[in-house]
This record gives structure tokens, C-alpha cells and sequence, in this order.
């Protein structure tokens, strides 16, 4: 790897402190037919922690993503990931009646979290009193991303109401969304217009600032366009977004569901450290801890001879 890329990913990034992780931490959930399983990694080192609520991708659970889990809290965040209904670790039949509001579930869900940080702090030792409960950010991947949108502003029209609720969360003052779906109706495929009629977002209220990542091979079988559609959290939104493009990435971007995830089909530990790195230091500009390193990310990109992404803001 050339100096220049190595800038990229190691430049900026203090030494990763020791974590501790607490699983599963169970949060009741009436009508929700499951009770929440979250899981909460943090340093075991440092004070007032920022915090990051992940939603996973359709299938996963709180056992993912450790590529970037563990990561974000060796770097000074706590990081908290609840399973959602869909998780293949439950089991949930396609023909169950909350299938159609699995969307909707996974939204309460993340609301549920921010709702119950003191229980969730009270389960780590070590962590009482350290959390920053004044910055907090959302990120998801896939159907997380569209999951962690919906509170920062992204509105889904219901498919059984035919509505557009606002469900952002003023707690919420930054957000990730990797590898997000884009616009619903014609650029759907027929099998996924029918078996996810969910997927109709409107991003055009989506105020909160946030990182949009998302993989220039990255071609949908949700789709009926190109790699483009996963850009559209970031194109058709209000300014304050930034997009990281991650070249040669599919929809694992390199293998952030965990390299042996059956996900996985391009992995690449080059781009995991891009998007671990890049991500860690959007999240600290945009949540106020300092800016000097998302500069530098944004530099070190600009100046490669031989670049992993590029970033570009509006």
C-alpha cells in the first residue's frame, strides 16, 4: 500500500483503547411479541462518551458488524445494536402479522434504546456516568440505513396506511447510513415492489446531517438502476450530507458484517478500514468533539495517488 493510503487509514486515529461488551441486555417491549435484545460495547477508558445506536441489516443481530463495532468503541464511542424483528437469530416466519410492519418495529426499536439509555448503562460495569447523552448518532447498513434514516427525518410511505409519518428524534443530532437504499416505485424490481413495499422512502425531509456511504459496484437486485441508486439518501436530501463512495465495493463495503458473514462478497480489509476510519471521524466532526481529523480524511482522500473512495460534501 502506498504512503499516501496508508495516511488514509492510520493518520488521526488514536490507539485503540480496550472495549468491553455486555449481551444480551433485555429491554421489555410490550406488543412487540419479542422483548428488545441489545447488545452494548464501550471503552473501558474515558468520560464523556458519545454514543452510537446501530440498526443491522435485514437478517443480522446484535452479534454483527463487529468490523465496525468494535472499532467505533475502541475510538471512544459506545456503541449499542438491538436485534430486530427480522434477525434470522429469531426465526420469524414471512407469514407472521407483524411482517408488514417489520419497518415500522425496527424504528421503535432504535427509539426504545434511546429511551432506556439509563438500564443499558447500568448493565456494563464500568460505564455509569460516562455516556455524552448530548451526542448521539444513528447509523445502519442496508435496511439499518433506511431504519436509522427514518430518525434523522427519512419518511416511509406506509403501505397500509398510504401515509408519511415523521419518526425523526430530536435526540438525534448525526447519523451513517451505509449502503442505503434509494427511491421506491419504478426503480423497484417487481419482486421487490411486492415483497417490500416498505421501500418508498422520501429523503427530502431528511434535515439531520449525516455520512452517506455507499459502494460504486454496489448493483441492487432491488433495483432496476445501477450502483447510482444506493446515492440517493445523499443526492435527493437537504444539504449538511456528505457522500463517501468506496471504490470497487459492494454491498458488504469490503466486509463490514464481519468478514466470514455469508453477506460478504467482496471482502477487502483496505476498504473495512477505510469506512471504519472515515466514519469515526465524520461522527466526531459532526457531533462537536473536534474536526481536525475528518479534514484530514477529506485531504489524505483529495491527495492519493492511488485512492480507496472519495468524499464529497454540499
Amino acid at each position: 500500500m502506498a504512503e499516501s493510503d496508508r495516511t488514509i487509514t492510520e493518520a488521526d486515529v488514536d490507539a485503540p483503547a480496550p472495549i468491553v461488551s455486555v449481551k444480551p441486555v433485555v429491554l421489555p417491549a410490550p406488543g412487540r411479541g419479542e422483548d428488545l435484545r441489545v447488545r452494548v460495547s464501550a471503552p473501558t477508558t474515558g468520560r464523556e462518551l458519545p454514543i452510537i445506536v446501530f440498526s443491522h441489516g435485514f437478517g443480522s443481530s446484535l452479534d454483527g458488524y463487529g468490523p465496525l463495532a468494535d472499532f467505533w468503541a475502541a475510538h471512544g464511542f459506545v456503541v449499542i445494536q438491538p436485534t430486530h424483528l427480522d434477525s434470522r437469530t429469531l426465526g420469524i416466519p414471512p407469514d407472521d402479522p407483524r411482517a408488514p410492519r417489520i419497518w415500522r418495529f425496527r424504528v421503535e426499536d432504535l427509539k426504545r434504546v434511546l429511551d432506556h439509555l439509563d438500564l443499558l448503562e447500568a448493565a456494563v460495569p464500568g460505564l455509569g456516568g460516562r455516556l455524552d447523552r448530548d451526542r448521539i448518532a444513528a447509523a445502519g447498513h442496508s435496511f439499518g440505513g433506511q431504519t436509522a434514516g427514518n430518525l434523522l427525518g427519512l419518511r416511509v410511505l406506509d403501505p397500509e396506511t398510504g401515509k408519511e409519518e415523521d419518526l425523526a428524534d430530536p435526540r438525534v443530532s448525526a447519523g451513517v447510513l451505509l449502503a442505503t437504499a434509494g427511491r421506491g416505485g419504478a426503480d423497484l424490481t417487481p419482486f421487490a415492489a411486492e415483497h417490500f413495499p416498505f421501500m418508498n422512502p422520501s429523503f427530502t425531509e431528511m434535515t439531520t446531517p449525516a455520512l452517506v456511504v455507499a459502494g460504486d459496484r454496489d448493483d441492487s437486485p432491488l433495483s432496476v438502476r445501477g450502483p447510482d441508486w444506493l446515492t440517493d439518501p445523499y443526492f435527493l436530501s437537504p444539504g449538511g450530507k456528505s457522500l463517501l463512495t468506496v471504490f470497487g465495493a459492494e454491498h458488504s463495503l469490503g466486509g463490514i458484517p464481519g468478514y466470514e458473514a455469508r453477506e460478504t462478497t467482496d471482502e477487502s480489509p483496505e476498504r473495512v478500514a477505510l469506512v471504519q476510519r472515515i466514519t469515526w471521524a465524520y461522527l466526531r466532526a459532526a457531533l462537536g468533539i473536534e474536526d481536525s481529523s475528518w479534514s484530514a480524511a477529506r485531504r489524505a482522500l483529495r491527495e492519493s495517488a492511488s485512492p480507496l473512495g472519495r468524499i464529497e460534501s454540499r
